[in-house]
């Protein structure tokens, strides 16, 4: 996942960087696409959602301290003796990181991988609604719009308008990560703070590590492994790889590289990119679990899809209208290329 800021590339960008950063968003999109497979595969050998998500957080967060630490040289006055920046990187933690992926993780153990997945990714238009209602930043019409069409995808999704049956437990966990999702966007999006990307992701996992390993000790979250091989379709493996695969994958290799896509791309062309996500989550539904949404969900998915591009490309134009930028206004309306 990326930011929803609707900023642009740094001038005088060259194509490579571009081309650069876009391969590196779809490696990131990839390997967060990859997360509720592997974990799917861990909860049907007798794993919690809560052991999951834990263990996949530890990881990653063990693997992006050194960066952290190494971009905080000589900057630790950006933390120390700063309550809102140690409060941003705590509330990043607890809402983007942890309760984002362990609400997603419990989504995926009542729900197809591709619909919880779905139901997440209405994140952005809840962004909208949010800057509109706390700060009153009142969307344009091609928001609303983009806003409806999402809406009435949502609908399809959750078989409102097919017949669908869909468990109610699975669609409020979907829904609660779509609120961390939200969060990320939000805090992502909040620059003012001065913390490097690299540090934010890496002070949030291991925040988000740390809430979930007292929350396990205090035996407030189900926490239960199992050593047992996993099974995808006809492949079988030890226990141990999907969890390096959650870890390794699907979240350190997949933060590192989206922080280094919006720095080559921009945060809002990026989140563009970060849409295939949804796209590479349900080939790999198919592939590994033989899962694949109804054609009334795969429909709903596409429209929702369609609503977040043109949410944001409605958001991107009034931002640049307001700062005065009639040429990003352009590219905004144009599609968020530069």
């Amino acid at each position: 996942m990326t930011t929803v800021t609707p900023d642009a590339p740094p001038s005088g960008a060259r194509a490579g960087t571009t081309g650069a950063g876009l391969l590196l968003a779809l490696v990131s999109a990839s390997a967060f696409g990859l997360s509720g497979s592997f974990a799917r595969g861990l909860l049907e050998t007798g794993w919690t959602a809560g052991a999951a998500v834990t263990a996949r957080i530890g990881l990653a967060a063990l693997v992006l301290l050194v960066p952290a630490l190494l971009a905080m040289r000589g900057r630790w006055a950006l933390l120390i003796g700063r309550p809102r920046a140690l409060g941003t990187v705590a509330l990043y933690g607890v809402l983007a990181v942890a309760g984002a992926q362990l609400c997603y993780f419990y989504a995926v153990s009542y729900l197809q991988v591709g619909v919880a997945l779905l139901l997440e990714y209405t994140a952005p238009v809840a962004v909208v609604v949010w800057m509109w209602l706390r700060h009153g930043q009142r969307p344009g019409p091609v928001t609303l719009a983009g806003a409806a069409l999402a809406a009435f995808g949502l609908a399809m999704v959750l078989g409102v308008l097919s017949g669908v049956s869909l468990n109610v437990v699975g669609v409020l966990w979907g829904l609660g990560a779509m609120v961390g999702a939200s969060a990320y966007f939000i805090i992502s999006a909040d620059g003012d703070n001065g913390l490097p990307g690299v540090v934010l992701a890496g002070g949030g996992l291991t925040v988000g590590a740390v809430v979930l390993g007292a929350a396990g000790l205090l035996g407030l979250l189900p926490m239960a492994a199992s050593t047992s091989d996993v099974v995808f379709g006809e492949l079988v493996v030890a226990w141990w790889v999907p969890v390096l695969g959650l870890g390794l994958v699907s979240a350190a290799l997949a933060y590192v590289t989206g922080i280094a896509a919006s720095r080559r791309l921009g945060s809002r062309l990026a989140s563009f990119v970060a849409l295939s996500e949804v796209v590479m989550a349900l080939l790999f539904a198919w592939l590994l679990l033989d899962e694949l949404p109804g054609p009334w969900q795969l429909l709903g998915g596409l429209l929702i899809l369609a609503g977040v591009v043109v949410v944001k490309l409605g958001e991107g134009r009034v931002r640049a209208v307001r700062l005065g930028e009639p040429e990003a206004a352009e590219t905004a309306q144009a599609g968020g290329t530069a």
